[in-house]
């Protein structure tokens, strides 16, 4: 059976219309997520273009530790602490070290995680009404953003990161790549 709902953004029960609205685009995007990165064995999700940049491990895992710093910001009301950035640090600013670090993981691993950070949103979003996505604070030193800027930000990111995903897998297929 086809999965009608699949293209329909739309509200959720147990939200406020906006927040259903935008927690449907966010499903859509984890939904796309997932299905990117489907079936990849552990050596595919390790594998970088010519040895250089992220591997879709990292990036996995990057949009896990993107949306739960939002979370804080957002939910929270302040920015990440001591310990919440040395847990965060590695898979937000990637780089070498994340790719050292973050590896040798099968996809269920990267999965589970974004599977658990969205929980906490879904639940935290069911505590807020639709003018919470209007409060306005600052957003870095020169800028100011509402929350509904915030959480589009989220997902924002993985899209681009779902279309890094993409080339990557492209590339295994293409070349045949046997990492």
């Amino acid at each position: 059976m086809q999965n009608t709902d699949r293209y329909m953004i739309d509200e959720m029960e147990g939200y406020s219309p906006n927040i259903g609205r935008l927690l449907s685009m966010m499903e859509y995007t984890r939904m796309t997520t997932v299905e990117a990165a489907a079936n990849l064995s552990k050596e595919e999700l390790d594998y970088r273009v010519d040895d250089q940049g992220n591997s879709i491990g990292c990036l996995l895992y990057h949009m896990s530790c993107v949306e739960e710093v939002y979370q804080i910001i957002t939910f929270d009301g302040r920015g990440p602490n001591e310990k919440e950035m040395d847990r965060l640090h590695l898979g937000l600013n990637l780089g070498e070290d994340a790719h050292q670090q973050i590896r040798g993981n099968e996809l269920a691993y990267y999965t589970d995680r974004l599977h658990a950070v969205r929980e906490v949103s879904f639940k935290r979003f069911k505590e807020k009404e639709d003018d919470w996505l209007d409060e306005v604070s600052p957003f870095g030193p020169d800028h100011l953003a509402n929350n509904y800027f915030r959480w589009f930000h989220v997902f924002e990111d993985e899209l681009n990161h779902r279309g890094q995903i993409r080339i990557i897998r492209k590339h295994l297929e293409r070349n045949q790549i046997n990492p």
